[in-house]
């Protein structure tokens, strides 16, 4: 007997189109007008799932932050400190098109948080839950005060930010090698000097 497909749900197709959308134009071409045509369904179909642009703004950022932690979730780790922050942070930088394509996604919905706190806040939580994590795995290697941790923690996540930044602002002025070169240097300097998992070339492999 066939295999019957089951369709997606009509709400993942519509949150779908708005991020290609927004990916490939920005948020200034996101109407509701624009993501029924993207996503094939009626406007009102689309109004239904999302009553307002906020609503339907707020839902699309959601979904960007779940497929982080989900991919984030799905690194592979082994026992070394070092190698871990940077297969966890590569997956952060646009080494490839489906990272690229995120990131842009990332750019524009963090230029929106500014005025929108419903953004502003779900910015808060994966800032915060990526600041955490970075700060947790650097006491394995760094004994000083809890305090000087997370500030360091937020030093490489800024750095991650900005290198993500200038890659899909500028495109061909970084290279995916130059960016996880220049992840290494900032985790060589940040992490404590002397511990063997802050050694010089102690990196992983290419994740792109």
């Amino acid at each position: 007997m066939a295999r019957v497909s089951t369709p997606r749900p009509t709400k993942d197709v519509i949150t779908d189109a708005l991020l290609d959308i927004t990916a490939e134009r920005g948020l200034d071409h996101v109407s509701v007008r624009h993501v029924a045509a993207a996503a094939g369904v009626a406007i009102g179909t689309v109004q239904h799932y999302f009553p307002t642009k906020d609503a339907m703004l707020t839902a699309a950022f959601t979904e960007v932050v779940r497929r982080i932690r989900e991919r984030v979730a799905a690194t592979v780790l082994g026992p070394d400190v070092r190698r871990n922050l940077a297969a966890v942070l590569r997956e952060l930088l646009p080494l490839d098109e489906p990272r690229a394509a995120e990131v842009r996604v990332q750019v524009a919905f963090a230029a929106r948080a500014a005025t929108m706190p419903a953004l502003a806040e779900l910015q808060g939580v994966i800032l915060g839950e990526v600041t955490d994590a970075i700060a947790a795995a650097l006491a394995h290697v760094d004994g000083g005060p809890a305090a000087q941790r997370r500030a360091r923690a937020q030093v490489v996540l800024a750095t991650v930010d900005g290198l993500a930044l200038h890659a899909v602002s500028s495109r061909d002025w970084v290279t995916p090698e130059s960016l996880a070169a220049a992840l290494d240097d900032a985790l060589d300097a940040l992490l404590p000097p002397g511990d063997p998992t802050a050694a010089p070339g102690d990196v992983v492999g290419d994740r792109s």
